[in-house]
């Protein structure tokens, strides 16, 4: 090995750094964990603050840092977990995010966090954090899978050509922190390390950069000129709001040392930073001559081809969300907590403790047909929260096991169709928990296109948990009517994809993405992660519950109600539906789930059959999005586009269901 390019000696990092200084916001530490999605950074800033933070088994799931706070040693520290990413130059809207925490100075120190058993892919990434100027600490997680795979990494070896601490560990076990706690509380007091030199002309031209830089940044200069090195623009951005000419002399460097380099800059610098890192591992990471196969790594390509993986995905809808959330979570357990509970016990001792009240007014808002308690409790309750909790369950089963990124390459060639790429399977499939949530992720994907296109799918044809589990619950005693839903779902879903991508400008994103290994899920972590996840949705859920109950009541009370159903009337006559099925679309844009309650109610009273039944079940799917999903439309997609979604959906979803009514009319259902 290159030891001249690659090992620093202790006399050399002392002699170009000095100490970094210690916190001086109130004596408190900032950490920032970084790393590429599914290497454990949340575990680990879980085991760090006390505070659980969703952890996925795909990227894209964290598009915003997370705080929380930690006694190190001495220091009182704030921890923050930043999204996933593979390099300093950002090619996602969260590695945006990083690129911004690392370049505006606001840490102490970094923590990169690498899988292990991909140390050789997770390098070049510490060597570009090396040049930021902090203190760094390398976290080798997931020792227990590298292993398994009889890997060896000479940890010593590793620390001293990097020059910086390396913590082996297994987070989601504890293994290694009381070690990765004394670094934290030692490595602020340590010097800074230097960064690795560079050979091919890549370090001579970061030097020329280097050296043009006349102004003060937060970040050290040398990240600033690899960055520039690269064309990244938003170092180009600092740079010219932070040079006194503009950064037109920085400007005419760069163009010089990319000509000198005889070719882009982001290529060759990527090239000559793997070739480094090469060099580092080199009898430090050893793998045996026969490499050990990992356990389900054959399961894994089974559920990424179309031939095996198909009828496995449909396997695992039949079973999740059909028999599980449907059947047993919508229908046994709702039967249990709604009638012996509510109906027989809680909703009589709250129209008995009401009765004194003379104000018959008055005591409707409580209980009665839009009762508070009566209504809009036993909605969020006993209908909603069974059929959320057997979701959540089933689907942080799935995430835990790395089902996802599978799903995402297996439908990849379908969403090129619609104008997505594989990686928008990662909204599509939240939407199915929540797709207000879901409309938030959809800033992950790469183009402004992809995320219009992903928007609008979700708003139309996506059924939120809650609402898919009433549904498969009262459509599952007919076969056919079950069908007819879910095809007519599927063909809105792809019709109006294939069309509006090929209405909207730009072009269809390419497809990446990291592959954890196959894992089975850690029971534990299952249950607190539902458990989250139920809490947050029931905090959230109830108020918006009471307030539509409130509504209700108010529109009652004043006669608007029936107004309300007047101008609706003809609208769902139209669909071929009673007068009464008008309400549940007033409910339904409140909230989804608020709506698929009412369709539960009347169904429950008999008064639909079922075809009336199939054309609600339909009509209410695809009807306009909730109030908090439509406010998140218009946050990340702005009035305009999101106002152009409502108008669009709202008569699609009619028309759909008129059509429907006429159609199964015909053919004599």
């Amino acid at each position: 090995m290159n030891t001249s390019t690659t090992t620093r000696a202790a006399a050399d990092t002392a002699a170009c750094h000095e100490p970094h200084s210690e916190p001086s916001e109130e004596g408190r530490l900032r950490v920032a964990l970084v790393g590429n999605p599914n290497v454990g950074k949340s575990v680990l800033f879980n085991r760090l603050t006390g505070r659980y933070v969703t952890v996925s088994n795909y990227p894209g799931t964290s598009v915003a840092v997370t705080r929380g706070h930690a006694h190190v040693g001495v220091h009182d520290a704030e921890i923050l977990d930043t999204p996933g990413a593979y390099a300093l130059v950002p090619g996602t809207e969260e590695e945006r995010v990083t690129q911004d925490v690392l370049l505006d100075g606001v840490c102490d120190v970094l923590v990169h966090v690498v899988d292990a058993k991909n140390l050789p892919r997770s390098l070049p990434f510490t060597l570009q954090l090396l040049e930021c100027g902090r203190p760094l600490v390398l976290v080798l997680n997931m020792m227990d899978e590298l292993r398994s795979l009889d890997l060896i990494i000479d940890v010593p070896a590793l620390e001293e050509r990097l020059g910086i601490p390396v913590v082996p560990m297994v987070a989601i076990h504890g293994d290694g922190m009381e070690h990765l706690h004394t670094v934290l509380s030692d490595v602020v007091s340590m010097p800074v390390p230097s960064p690795v030199s560079y050979g091919n002309g890549i370090g001579t031209a970061m030097d020329r950069v280097e050296a043009a830089l006349q102004a003060e940044y937060p970040v050290s200069t040398r990240a600033l000129s690899s960055l520039l090195l690269q064309g990244d623009p938003g170092a180009r951005e600092r740079i010219e709001a932070g040079e006194p000419d503009g950064g037109a002399e920085v400007a005419r460097v760069v163009d010089e040392a990319t000509r000198a380099l005889g070719g882009p800059g982001v290529y060759r610098t990527a090239f000559e930073r793997q070739r480094v890192a090469s060099e580092l591992l080199e009898e430090v990471f050893r793998s045996p001559a026969k490499q050990k196969k990992r356990r389900g790594e054959r399961l894994g390509r089974w559920l990424a081809r179309p031939m095996t993986g198909l009828p496995i995905l449909f396997l695992i809808l039949y079973v999740g969300l059909y028999q599980f959330v449907g059947v047993f979570g919508a229908g046994t357990l709702v039967d249990l907590i709604e009638g012996p509970l509510f109906e027989s016990r809680i909703n009589p001792f709250f129209e008995t403790l009401f009765q004194g009240i003379p104000w018959e007014s008055v005591r409707g808002l409580f209980v009665g047909e839009y009762g508070m308690l009566t209504l809009g409790i036993r909605y969020a309750v006993a209908i909603i929260l069974p059929v959320v909790g057997s979701f959540f369950l089933f689907f942080s089963i799935l995430e835990d096991s790395g089902y996802f990124p599978r799903l995402a390459l297996l439908v990849d060639r379908a969403f090129k169709r619609i104008g997505l790429s594989g990686r928008a399977v990662i909204p599509i499939v939240l939407g199915f928990a929540c797709d207000t949530m879901a409309t938030m992720v959809t800033r992950t994907l790469e183009t402004k296109r992809e995320r219009v296109l992903s928007t609008l799918l979700l708003a139309l044809a996506i059924p939120c948990s809650a609402q898919l589990g009433v549904i498969l619950a009262i459509l599952s005693g007919h076969g056919m009517a079950l069908g007819v839903w879910a095809l007519s779902l599927l063909g809105t879903f792809m019709v109006i994809g294939y069309l509006s991508a090929r209405l909207l400008p730009g072009e269809t994103a390419s497809f990446h993405m990291e592959l954890p290994p196959m894992r089975l899920p850690r029971p534990g972590n299952v249950m607190v992660k539902t458990y989250s996840r139920m809490q947050w949705y029931f905090l959230e859920v109830l108020p918006l519950f009471l307030l539509a109950s409130i509504m209700l009541w108010a529109l009652d009370l004043t006669g608007m109600l029936r107004v309300v159903e007047g101008i609706l009337t003809p609208v769902v006559s139209a669909l071929g539906l009673p007068a009464e099925t008008s309400t549940i679309f007033l409910l339904g844009f409140f909230r989804r789930d608020y709506g698929a309650a009412g369709l539960f109610d009347l169904n429950q009273q008999g008064l639909l059959d079922v075809v009336q039944l199939t054309v609600a079940a339909v009509t209410l799917t695809l009807f306009v999005p909730c109030v908090a999903q439509f406010l998140m439309m218009v946050k990340e997609r702005g009035w305009k586009t999101a106002t152009g979604m409502f108008l669009l959906i709202t008569p699609l979803a009619f028309g759909v269901g008129a059509f429907l009514n006429v159609s199964l009319r015909w053919i004599g259902w």
